[in-house]
């Protein structure tokens, strides 16, 4: 199994089949006392915190430069690696890495379909042993703009037909009843899909079948020839949107960091209920 040939969506037995192949980096991004529990073989534990950063009131940011290349390199990911990264609550902290190696232009990566619960259900192995600690080098960060959006970027395509705002919060976010920033309500124009319902919650959070999958944005309009936006409140559960429309093949996707807690907090931005 070469790690160049692992596709986006990976499920456990092809991993397990790989465990300690060169070249394949396991990441655990999600509580630090579970992974302490028992973990993948071999799968080193990168703190989420260390992906974002707040600025106030605003969530999910990137982090600057040295602080990310210095997170990654210290999880063992180089450029060169095969990175398969997952958590334990459904795959969101999992794809937050997974775009943020996205946005640096990295070719290696894969999502562990449904996560530790998965890897649980059918009875794979675990281990409480933390790995050797990985190279210094840092991790050379160079964003590739086109693969993210601003409040800036947003307001220059709103209601524009070439686009497509998604929105990966609940419907009760969506709709402003669940308030978590200064103001309530959605992205003019923003489609509402929640992130779970990609999700296949009786089969241990793996995800549902593509076809499924792009029945359900299709149907909503959330279309391959447009170019997708997503977002949520601090672009956590979008960047799960995100890597599934990846996965499904759609070619123009941007995250937008920071997300209705940018958009929400800010003073000036339309906003619809």
């Amino acid at each position: 199994m070469a790690g160049a040939a692992l596709p986006l969506i990976v499920d456990s037995h092809t991993v397990q089949a790989g465990l300690g192949r060169e070249g394949l980096v396991l990441v655990d991004v999600g509580a630090a006392v579970r992974y302490r529990e028992g973990h993948l073989p071999g799968a080193v534990h990168l703190d989420y915190g260390t992906l974002i950063a707040d600025d106030g009131p605003v969530q999910g940011l990137l982090p600057g430069t040295q602080r990310l290349g210095a997170a990654l390199a210290a999880s063992g990911i180089t450029p060169a690696t095969h990175v398969v990264a997952y958590d334990d609550e459904g795959g969101p902290k999992a794809c937050r890495l997974l775009w943020t190696l996205d946005l640096l232009g990295h070719a290696g990566m894969s999502l562990l379909n449904g996560g530790l619960p998965a890897w649980l259900s059918e009875g794979r192995p675990l281990d409480n042993r933390a790995p050797a600690a990985a190279a210094a080098a840092a991790y050379p960060v160079d964003v590739d703009g086109d693969k993210l959006a601003d409040r800036a970027y947003i307001l220059q395509r709103l209601h524009q037909s070439g686009t497509v705002l998604l929105d990966a919060r609940s419907p009760d976010e969506y709709s402003g009843r669940d308030l978590r920033a200064r103001r309530g309500g959605h992205i003019p124009g923003a489609v509402n899909i929640e992130w779970r319902e990609a999700v296949d919650r009786r089969r241990e959070t793996r995800l549902r079948p593509a076809a499924e999958l792009q029945e359900m944005y299709v149907h909503a309009g959330v279309t391959p020839d447009k170019e997708i936006i997503t977002y949520c409140h601090s672009h956590r559960r979008s960047a799960h949107t995100y890597i599934v429309l990846k996965a499904l093949g759609y070619p123009r996707l941007r995250g937008y960091p920071g997300s209705w807690s940018d958009w929400g907090n800010a003073p000036d931005t339309p906003v619809e209920l």
